[in-house]
């Protein structure tokens, strides 16, 4: 694709810089790019991690999101502060309309929490150069609320938020064309390092001869595709700064699914206990799906082991004849899973997705498994009752065991205290 066919909008992805740490430190009182601030869960279990830290506590102590509170120096200047999401959540909410005072609702995106994208094409007239007003606002938002942003700036939603990553977190501002791609984007590596491959894509990438974005980049096509299917030809175009999704649209059509992930509050030794957690999180993920009319064929289980074991873990996905969304069938794949390759380790870390999905309807009604249509119309009341009155409100027995989580993250936010 030539360069004059692709796309030449000007998206800028902006980000609050250390959202969490800098939020906490306003409300302390305190300059967050000063302050020397970790942001932790449970402060009573030595084994909590930090959720979030300030840029002076990852730049002079390597305390950064995943740290342990044992990790942490016992410095004096040290700031421990616990998450309230409620109040996070409140300002991520003000920042947007903030940002609506100087843009169309329609051009903004909220990407998460602490990231939106803007489309700033069509309000040149109105305000001048982009750069002038992205400016105008990163100042708005600092008067208003007292928090440093980053911003990257790219003729689509891929080069923008590349750019913010690559550069402007470091730099405070970044503006990506398609003539930087090869002396910006080609020498990332390892390929983890740049947005949307993850360590299992880098691996099979780097088992086919490929190292670096600009591999990538210049790599046979039919080889990615006949490896990754449409994600290799997806995967090719973004290694070229190639992106036609629109605003608001998955940045990769391919990766979409439901998934949940949970750092345990204590290790795990017991396997009874274990195969609770993921119990609930096959219910979990299991709910998301039917209500979003979809159905996985490939169900992926992550273990991670507590450092007290000496880390380690394991990644295993395993697909089925007939996509699903039954919470037991979920389970007993992971139970498969967990069962093949747990090398008795106690664990800290679990995490769980059922990707390669389709319509719901593709669901088939087999003839030997008469309960099947039961089965879907009770997870489809249980989800009902839940949705009115709340998780609690019905739940499977080992819930309610000293192993269970569920009902007590019902209290939560995000995993974190209000």
């Amino acid at each position: 694709m030539k360069t004059d066919e692709m796309t030449e909008r000007i998206i800028a992805c902006i980000d609050m810089r250390s959202f969490y740490a800098s939020c906490a430190a306003i409300e302390a009182g305190l300059d967050p790019m000063e302050a020397y601030i970790a942001v932790v869960g449970n402060q009573e279990r030595k084994g909590s991690v930090v959720l979030a830290a300030s840029p002076r506590m990852k730049k002079e102590f390597g305390v950064r999101t995943g740290t342990r509170l044992f990790e942490i120096p016992g410095d004096p200047r040290i700031l421990l502060l616990e998450p309230k999401m409620e109040f996070f959540l409140k300002v991520s909410m003000a920042i947007t309309e903030l940002l609506g005072k100087f843009v169309p609702t329609e051009c903004i995106h909220v990407y998460s929490v602490d990231e939106s994208f803007i489309d700033f094409t069509d309000v040149q007239k109105l305000w001048g150069e982009p750069d002038i007003l992205i400016t105008h606002i990163q100042d708005a938002i600092i008067r208003q609320f007292g928090l440093p942003s980053a911003v990257g700036v790219g003729p689509n939603m891929l080069l923008a938020k590349l750019a913010l990553d690559l550069e402007a977190k470091k730099t405070g501002f970044a503006k990506w064309g398609y003539d930087d791609v090869p002396k910006k984007l080609w020498p990332v590596a390892p390929l983890s390092e740049m947005w949307g491959i993850g360590s299992k894509t880098e691996y099979n990438l780097n088992n086919m001869g490929i190292f670096s974005v600009g591999d990538l980049a210049c790599a046979d096509v039919s080889r990615l595709e006949a490896k990754f299917g449409i994600m290799g030809y997806q995967l090719f175009q973004h290694a070229n700064g190639i992106d036609l999704s629109e605003l608001g649209a998955p940045l990769v059509e391919g990766q979409v699914s439901y998934g949940k992930g949970q750092i345990l509050y204590r290790d795990y030794v017991e396997v009874e206990d274990i195969m609770t957690i993921i119990l609930e999180m096959c219910e979990a993920v299991a709910m998301r799906a039917r209500q979003a009319g979809r159905a996985g064929r490939t169900i992926q289980l992550g273990v991670g082991y507590s450092k007290t074991a000496f880390g380690g873990g394991f990644s295993r996905s395993r697909s089925i004849d007939e996509a699903t969304n039954e919470t037991m069938r979920i389970y007993r794949v992971c139970k498969e899973l967990f069962h093949e390759h747990y090398i008795g380790k106690p664990v800290r870390q679990i995490s769980l997705s059922i990707n390669n999905l389709e319509d719901e309807s593709s669901m088939q009604l087999s003839l030997f498994e008469a309960r099947k249509w039961e089965n879907r119309k009770l997870g489809a009341a249980m989800d009902n009752i839940r949705n009115r009155y709340g998780y609690a409100a019905i739940y499977r027995a080992v819930s309610g065991t000293e192993a269970g989580t569920a009902i007590a993250r019902t209290k939560l936010i995000g995993g974190h205290k209000k």
